[in-house]
């Protein structure tokens, strides 16, 4: 029997295809492998993303702001391209810029914050703030409130205003925005109470022996917004010109952060006082805030309540007990009960003009200071902002006070008459005033020529005693004034009459024309005699006879002595 010779194939079609997806499957698994390699050396390398929505103070402090974080004047020195450093975009509505923050080396990235600024509390911003808010971005978040020492007495109503903003923003959030928010706030909340680690990232003491976190105190996250605040008082160097020029104390010092602090304390924020030409915790507060700590070097968040121009109070922090212990006599549960009214009031109170420039936003203008005075009168009973300007008042309006208008107190513009006009006025003023002198000059030297000369001595020591009482009672304090002059003593106030009657007399006698006759009282009064009287006549006879008689004697005498002499 011959054998079969043909030989069959052991695959069929389906393992040929099952072949070729085994083919498939290895690429793809090879494929998959790179991509999750290229993604985890990607994702190495990208920064983390952080975002300061930086509200108030104006477009010069915000920059301020910017550079005491960026510390550009230390990257300069470091970074090659330190010409393409990002601009600031913020002169207008939302502004933005962005800067890397580098770790104590200056050669590694931590991280890149987007700044975005506005310094306008106006509500028609509140569409460009929402963008910002997401449930990614919320995590990630810090708002920055803007005040300047420079005027210390707005700041309670510049927080109010920001605040009620940002509220009006956080509300219309959407419900996964909440949810995050929430989660957010719980977190700052418990952070640095009973264990776990602190805003810098060192490692908080527990406080319970159960590891529970306390709870909070009185007035301390009632009114939490969902997003860490902190608020930076710049400009902190004017503080000594507030003491100098509007003699400010350390009261009015510690009033203001009591204010500060127990309104902020609601919200779990923190506070900072800073100086330009100083360096100051800031740039370690705002990124430990945003949870940016560096790699190499740790650095210490240190809270600081003494010196007046270097503040700084963390979050979680500060408490009732704390801010009580600053002054005696502050009533540190009305000044919290009162900001709960001042954040339920509508807002806005007046809707501004869409025109206005950021001064007179800020009540420089007519217009904004009578807004500023209906915002007064609408202020809600017990409100901490018509308390704290109570406490800590403007010194113009005090001056404009003190000014006793009929109109508007606060009032600034004073409204002027035309130059011509107010020259017109004068000129008539000063006609009239000519023409009266003309009057009392001719009747003065009408009556100077029958008026007793000692009656003019007497009307010159009565003006002297009017225009100068303070000197007539010196010199009778001190009594008679004599000197020594060749030996001889001399009183002045002597000498000082006689010069007086002798430069009358000069002023006097020249003015009258030849002929006239000058009555006997008046020559008698300064020791003269009218020429051609029987006094004078008589006067004169006698001293020739004396001066011949004399000169006889004296003749005779030298005649005498030559006889004698011959004999």
């Amino acid at each position: 029997m011959a054998g079969n010779t043909n030989r069959y194939s052991s695959y069929t079609t389906a393992s040929v295809g099952s072949g070729s997806d085994g083919k498939n499957g290895e690429k793809a698994e090879k494929k998959d492998l790179w991509s999750s390699m290229l993604d985890g050396v990607a994702s190495a390398k990208r920064l983390p993303e952080k975002n300061i929505i930086l509200l108030g103070g104006t477009v010069d402090s915000q920059r301020e702001f910017f550079e005491s974080l960026s510390n550009n004047e230390l990257r300069r020195t470091i970074d090659r391209n330190a010409s393409r450093m990002p601009p600031v975009a913020n002169s207008f509505a939302l502004g933005y810029t962005y800067y890397d923050v580098l770790d104590a080396d200056q050669e590694d990235t931590l991280a890149r914050i987007s700044l975005y600024t506005l310094t306008n509390p106006s509500p028609s911003f509140a569409s460009l703030l929402k963008p910002l808010l997401t449930p990614q971005t919320i995590p990630n978040t810090l708002i920055v409130i803007l005040l300047d020492w420079s005027q210390p007495w707005k700041w309670m109503r510049q927080l109010r205003e920001w605040i009620l903003l940002l509220r009006t923003v956080l509300i219309s959030l959407s419900h996964e925005c909440m949810a995050t928010m929430e989660e957010v706030m719980l977190s700052w909340r418990d952070r640095g109470r009973g264990g776990g680690t602190n805003l810098d990232g060192t490692t908080a003491l527990p406080v319970a022996d159960d590891g529970v976190a306390l709870p909070p105190g009185p007035g301390e996250w009632e009114d939490a917004l969902g997003v860490p605040l902190c608020v930076v008082a710049q400009n902190a160097e004017k503080m000594e010109y507030l003491e100098k020029t509007q003699s400010w104390k350390e009261e009015e010092f510690d009033v203001v952060l009591q204010f500060m602090r127990t309104v902020l304390l609601r919200h779990g924020a923190s506070l900072i006082y800073t100086t330009p030409s100083l360096p100051s915790q800031l740039p370690s507060l705002i990124h430990s805030s945003l949870g940016i700590h560096s790699l190499l070097k740790k650095q210490p968040l240190k809270h600081n309540v003494i010196d007046r121009d270097k503040i700084v109070v963390p979050p979680n922090w500060d408490s009732w007990g704390k801010i009580r212990v600053l002054r005696e006599g502050f009533d540190v549960e009305r000044v919290s009960n009162g900001w709960t009214a001042d954040l339920d009031h509508p807002f806005p109170h007046h809707q501004p003009n869409d025109n206005t420039s950021n001064g007179e936003a800020n009540g420089e203008s007519g217009e904004g200071i009578h807004e500023r005075e209906d915002e007064e009168d609408d202020d809600p009973q017990g409100s901490t902002v018509r308390l704290y300007e109570l406490s800590v008042q403007d010194p113009t309006m005090d001056a404009l006070q003190l000014a006793g208008r009929d109109t508007h107190s606060t009032e600034l513009e004073v409204k002027i008459e035309d130059t011509q006009v107010f020259l017109g006025k004068q000129l008539k003023q000063l006609e009239a005033f000519k023409k009266q002198n003309d009057e009392n000059f001719g009747q003065d030297f009408g009556s100077s020529r029958n008026k007793p000369f000692k009656k003019i001595e007497e009307d010159e020591g009565a003006l002297d005693s009017y225009v100068r009482p303070t000197e007539a009672k010196v010199l009778e304090h001190i009594g008679p004034v004599q000197f020594n002059m060749g030996g001889i003593q001399v009183d002045a106030d002597d000498m000082v009459q006689r010069l007086k009657v002798s430069s009358a007399m000069n002023l006097v006698f020249p003015l009258m024309p030849q002929g006239t006759n000058i009555h006997a009282q008046d020559r008698q009064a300064y020791g003269t005699s009218e020429p051609g009287s029987p006094t004078d006549e008589v006067g004169a006879e006698t001293n020739a006879q004396m001066d011949t008689e004399n000169l006889q004697a004296f003749f005779q005498g030298l005649m005498n002595r030559k006889s004698g002499t011959g004999k």
